[in-house]
């Protein structure tokens, strides 16, 4: 008997260097305990091949997501959005982190499915104020426009991702906290776990940081030659969860989900690096080597280059400007983040630059 196939509207758009899928809420049911089956159908999980070839996810985390947008009732907010992070071998499904990626397609998705209605003309800009409801925090995404939609050409390359489009800003405001109310959810600078040094972080997403001298490898390692190495792979996510439970997010580390916080092996520059590059990172998403950094890992390596005494700006290479911006060299090459600190130390927010293009709209199905 064939199982019943069921469809929903949807959209599939590319944000940064993820893609997922994205659904109005209007179009998704009511009762929230029916999302996760129409999500894994969509995207194509648990696939024990790992591929998701019954689906549109593509293998890998970054490629593994649902984004649901609608309307806000927050007071500083046109839109609200919620991420969504679904296992690919597995059944998991994930509603405890954002994506800084995917957040740079929130704002056109809205304004391109008419969800926000704006009046701005060819060659000018918008801003859409998006409350990711995951981490209750708002950001600011500011696009150009074209013929009523969100432009998509322009001249703004993004490494990780062929060819150039449209550039779009995102500020996060006042991103410190986002899950444990804390830039320092343990209260130190330095944990260890492990016998490893460890800097615990909340900005953007909760994060963890260690140094690549400390688990003797070294920091420019590729995703290929990270995901081979099992050993390195198994002590990263031994250090990450004791870490989870330490920072509050987690009563034990078999309860950790998958994808905060998110950990990343950090060096110090070397000669062979570019010569604006500040500090070198290699992020981990959920058990995978991360292609580039996720745009909220690098709010957070901002965060810690200026917290004194982290791992972090142990490693930083500071530059001759005014140090607002610091360039983060990744596997795929570099994202810049300016992050704007208070007379306190206090993180404000922090801005970064991304793309975004709508791939297809249509209906989405599942089984």
């Amino acid at each position: 008997m064939l199982a019943f196939l069921d469809k929903r509207a949807a959209s599939y758009y590319r944000g940064g260097t993820s893609r997922a899928i994205m659904i109005q809420v209007k179009d998704l049911p009511t009762d929230k305990s029916q999302w996760d089956p129409i999500f894994l159908g969509a995207i194509g999980s648990p696939d024990p091949y790992g591929r998701q070839l019954d689906g549109l996810g593509g293998g890998i985390s970054s490629l593994s997501k649902i984004c649901v947008v609608g309307p806000s009732i927050h007071p500083d907010a046109d839109v609200d959005y919620t991420f969504v992070s679904l296992g690919i071998k597995n059944t998991h499904v994930d509603y405890s982190s954002n994506c800084g990626n995917m957040t740079a397609a929130v704002g056109p998705f809205a304004v391109d499915s008419g969800l926000l209605q704006v009046t701005e003309g060819e060659g000018e800009t918008t801003t859409v104020r998006i409350h990711n409801t995951n981490t209750k925090k708002i950001i600011h995404a500011r696009f150009p426009m074209a013929d009523g939609e969100a432009a998509s050409s322009g001249d703004l390359a993004i490494d990780g991702v062929a060819g150039t489009a449209a550039p779009i800003e995102l500020q996060f405001i006042d991103p410190a906290g986002s899950r444990t109310g804390k830039l320092l959810p343990t209260g130190n600078a330095i944990d260890v776990f492990d016998g490893v040094r460890t800097t615990c972080i909340d900005a953007g997403n909760p994060c963890c940081f260690v140094q690549a001298s400390e688990l003797d490898v070294d920091g420019s390692l590729t995703p290929q030659q990270i995901d081979d190495h099992l050993d390195l792979k198994d002590r990263l996510e031994s250090i990450r969860a004791q870490a989870a439970v330490k920072m509050g997010l987690a009563d034990s580390p078999s309860s950790v989900p998958g994808s905060v916080p998110k950990i990343a092996i950090v060096s110090r520059p070397d000669a062979s690096a570019a010569e604006d590059v500040n500090l070198v990172a290699r992020a981990m998403s959920v058990g995978q080597p991360h292609k580039a950094i996720p745009v909220t890992v690098a709010l957070a390596l901002a965060a810690g280059a200026k917290t004194p005494g982290t791992t972090v700006s142990e490693c930083v290479l500071q530059s001759d400007g005014d140090g607002s911006a610091m360039v983060v060299q990744h596997a795929s090459g570099t994202l810049t983040v300016d992050a704007d600190f208070d007379e306190s130390g206090e993180l404000r927010s922090a801005n970064v630059y991304r793309t975004a293009r709508r791939l297809m709209e249509g209906k989405v199905f599942w089984k």
